[in-house]
């Protein structure tokens, strides 16, 4: 929660950064990093907070720098934040390269030795357990090896727990990593730690390879979120070390990352990268007609672990790609028999629909949808008999309403009509709006995403657009896609679609109530 809150366009409130604190707890982490309480008043106020929650495990642990140049560190107001903090643990990073100290603080050094040696030694006044983290530590090896070993000779002697090598610009190869980490390995008997950054797409591999050489702790974030390209993934670093390296670690239930990788997604408001290894959406996802059909018969042919072992699940993707065996599997998947039929037809229509710009993978409620009604289970609950839109633009701002006209399965009609800030939202509001008197279920539901992509730029504004819709009713989410030269009309399919999905799941839907009515 320090550095992964560092990632552009991350801010945590302090009550984000409590439930995240307990989430990470309850997933078996060891140390929390929960801010740096010296430079602002949210970080001050977390740490007040946290002293009013008990951890079952994890350690939380208050971050700073050493103390400035030219004072001691009792006279240090960041070192004296640290102090108050209230955690048992601190972490505070200084630096280990001498072109830091010549360039940033301008001294030399010898006081930087002195600068590091004074701040550990004076947090252990204070009786706390200090992880240093020495900043920098690989350029400073590579550039001045004896003064970067002086810096961790200082840490040590002054009573830290942890000394954490540092590649703070991620510019370091593995085979350098491993080779420092065995030199300070061989000299000191305290554990070792790495910190890595992914500026060069390394951090996980540094990580693993700082940890095969002697190091016993890893630090990282959840997503690898951090800074510039953000920091060592602990995501894809936490399942390596348990299921490549069968090392021991403190996480109890592994099942429970991909839902952890989730909500710190939510909270920080990133959507984790859809290929993530382990816990992304397509880790385990299959498209290829081929794959899909060698996966049917043994997982191993494409899949090097089980999904589930890391709370993931196999996912069999629908496109001009795939054969007859991927849309059994989805169907299957849906809970849909196409067995009988072997799906052929279906699947042809498919592929027509993709010709013309539908792309299924990314709506997955819009194909059981289509699947269903082509099998004549799902015929649609309402009818929509008509709409029209108006746009005020004679003021400072544009407004939109919609009128729209819906009929539902016993012939009742209703006419309605909302306002939005903009064609699609007014549309949305009226379609609900109306339906709802009919289906009060459709309360709950609300969009949470739009997302509208140019098929073909060369038509320019005469080209088709694909719509996606991403919607919730606060239990779970779905996607449906609309596709059009026009924008409203492939809104208002997407629209349609997510509305009936929901119909659906909720077991209402044209065919069983036309059967009702018949019974």
């Amino acid at each position: 929660m320090r550095d992964g809150a560092q990632s552009e366009g991350v801010s945590f409130s302090t009550e984000d950064k409590l439930e995240v604190m307990q989430r990470l707890d309850d997933f078996g982490i060891d140390f929390i990093e929960g801010g740096y309480p010296g430079s602002n008043p949210k970080d001050e106020q977390f740490f007040q907070a946290a002293k009013r929650r008990k951890l079952k495990h994890a350690k939380l642990v208050a971050f700073g720098s050493t103390r400035k140049a030219n004072i001691k560190a009792a006279e240090d107001k960041g070192m004296r934040s640290l102090a108050d903090a209230g955690t048992e643990w601190v972490a505070i990073f200084g630096k280990s390269w001498d072109m830091q100290l010549e360039k940033a603080l301008q001294c030399s050094v010898e006081e930087g030795v002195e600068i590091v040696s004074d701040s550990v030694s004076f947090l252990r006044s204070k009786r706390k357990k200090v992880i240093f983290d020495a900043e920098h530590y690989f350029d400073g090896w590579k550039s001045n090896p004896k003064f970067s070993m002086k810096v961790l000779e200082a840490a040590a002697e002054a009573g830290a727990e942890y000394l954490v090598l540092c590649d703070t610009n991620g510019g370091t190869y593995p085979s350098d990593v491993q080779k420092a980490v065995r030199q300070v390995a061989k000299r000191f008997d305290l554990p070792l730690g790495i910190h890595a950054h992914n500026d060069s797409e390394l951090a996980v591999a540094n990580s693993l390879a700082a940890l095969e050489a002697g190091a016993e702790m890893v630090q990282g974030t959840i997503n690898g979120l951090g800074e510039r390209c953000g920091n060592a993934n602990l995501c894809s670093i936490i399942p390596t070390l348990v299921l490549k390296m069968g090392a021991r670690t403190s996480i109890p239930d592994l099942t429970q990352l991909t839902p952890l990788s989730r909500f710190v997604g939510e909270i920080a408001n990133i959507e984790p990268d859809p290929r993530s290894p382990f816990v992304g959406r397509s880790a385990f996802a299959h498209k290829g007609g081929m794959h899909v059909s060698a996966v049917l018969k043994d997982t191993r042919t494409y899949e090097h672990m089980v999904p589930e072992l890391v709370g993931n699940q196999r996912r069999i993707l629908i496109s001009e790609l795939a054969g007859t065996a991927s849309l059994l599997a989805k169907s299957k998947e849906l809970g849909i028999d196409t067995e009988k039929d072997s799906g052929k037809e279906i699947l042809e229509k498919l592929k027509q629909m993709e010709s013309e710009g539908f792309q299924f993978e990314a709506a997955e409620a819009s194909l059981e949808l289509l699947i269903r009604k082509l099998k004549g289970l799902q015929e649609q609950p309402f009818q929509l008999s008509g709409f029209r839109l108006f746009m005020d633009v004679g003021g400072p701002t544009t407004i939109s309403e919609a009128s729209i006209r819906v009929v539902d399965h016993n012939g009742n009609v209703e006419h309605t009509a909302a306002d939005g800030n903009g064609p699609v939202n007014a549309l949305d509001r009226a379609l609900r709006k109306a339906l709802t008197k009919f289906y009060p279920v459709l309360s709950e539901v609300r969009l949470i995403d739009y997302k509208v992509r140019v098929i073909d730029g060369k038509d320019a504004t005469a080209a088709k657009v694909r719509v996606l819709i991403r919607s919730t009713d606060g239990r779970s989410s779905w996607t449906t896609i609309g596709v059009s030269g026009n924008i409203i009309e492939a809104s208002l399919m997407a629209l349609m679609d997510s509305i009936e999905y929901k119909l659906m799941k909720s077991g209402i839907n044209g065919a069983s109530l036309k059967r009702r009515k018949e019974s």
